[in-house]
């Protein structure tokens, strides 16, 4: 990556942190953009040229700023000798965790996904957000595997997306309700894989005919 990209990088980093503070009361709006701005120094020109979709852009930067959180902090752990369960749920619990003290803000950014004019962005995000959780578990696969590479990346997503509603309104003590809730439908999914492992070997021993 070269420095000027990594400047520009830090630049939109410390206007999306000062706009976290804001948007819990204005939205992910232009409004927002320019006193998350002004908070971090930066004029208002070059904050829009940063965002030109003012908090549309702010929003999506903010997706990719989780996930950049979430795969630092794994960069520092040995995840490998982890259960692949338990590596997911660790990957999960660290993109939310950065966000805890920002809640209302991330109920704004909820709400500006759902606008239709920001589903398609929206999709690429979570996408992208289970594509590098895959990859920093260490199973990130190849499209060219087929339906599996996709059914992974499809379940994935709904647990992420169910943990964040839920964590959105958990009232326990550091969101263990939260935590809990994701291990179960983790614990789900991985016995739906095996039921669907042990069906296929099934089927695959069987004569066409009888598995037809």
């Amino acid at each position: 990556m070269s420095e000027a990209v990594t400047e520009r990088r830090a630049l939109k980093d410390r206007i999306l942190e000062a706009a976290l503070l804001h948007a819990a009361f204005d939205g992910w709006s232009r409004k927002t953009l320019l006193h998350a701005a002004s908070d971090a120094g930066v004029d208002a020109p070059t904050a829009r040229r940063l965002f030109p979709q003012g908090g549309d852009s702010l929003v999506e930067w903010l997706d990719d700023w989780a996930d950049r959180q979430m795969l630092e902090a794994a960069a520092t752990e040995d995840l490998g000798a982890l259960p692949v369960r338990r590596r997911i749920a660790w990957l999960v619990r660290r993109r939310l965790e950065p966000l805890g003290h920002h809640r209302e803000a991330m109920r704004r950014a909820a709400v500006a996904h759902g606008l239709p004019t920001n589903l398609v962005t929206a999709s690429r995000s979570v996408w992208r957000t289970v594509d590098r959780i895959w990859e920093a578990a260490g199973l990130g696969g190849a499209p060219g595997e087929g339906f599996s590479y996709y059914s992974r990346r499809a379940t994935l997503a709904a647990v992420l997306v169910g943990t964040f509603l839920y964590w959105l309104e958990d009232q326990s003590e550091s969101f263990a309700d939260t935590w809990a809730f994701l291990d179960r439908r983790i614990e789900d999914v991985m016995r739906m894989g095996q039921a669907r492992t042990w069906l296929e070997g099934l089927l695959g021993r069987r004569p066409k005919a009888a598995a037809t």
